[in-house]
């Protein structure tokens, strides 16, 4: 499976935490990243993952991937608190995961529930689908 990990500054010891306590999941799988967020990943809980570009930037090339439907879940802890010149952006890039029906969480709890269910098999539908 192919999963996006993206993470607001505010997030990012957060998904740190996440990546380290679900790593024996994640090893198995494809991780695509944006440029910081991977790189505080690789260096803390030391995954493999693909990244992009920072920021932005990064943002929008996840989004291509999700457009051509090639991501399978995308984990994207925001902070609702602070007020980000990427909203468009993520509301771009959850529209485009609607239409490809392409699992997306924003928070730590959803996050957890879809990571088990990776780990059980309940997301095995996507590789059917994208043959």
């Amino acid at each position: 499976m192919n999963i996006a990990l993206i993470a607001h500054d505010k997030k990012k010891e957060l998904m740190v935490s996440f990546c380290i306590a679900y790593k024996n999941i994640l090893e198995k799988h494809n991780l695509f990243a944006t440029g910081t967020t991977g790189a505080v990943i690789v260096e803390s809980a030391g995954l493999k993952i693909e990244k992009f570009l920072p920021g932005l930037m990064g943002e929008q090339q996840i989004g291509a991937r999700a457009a051509y439907n090639e991501l399978d879940l995308v984990i994207f802890f925001r902070d609702p608190l602070t007020a980000k010149s990427d909203e468009p952006d993520v509301n771009y890039l959850l529209k485009l995961c609607d239409m490809n029906n392409i699992p997306f969480a924003t928070n730590l709890g959803t996050a957890e529930m879809l990571i088990k269910g990776l780990e059980r098999g309940d997301l095995d539908w996507r590789e059917l689908i994208n043959k």
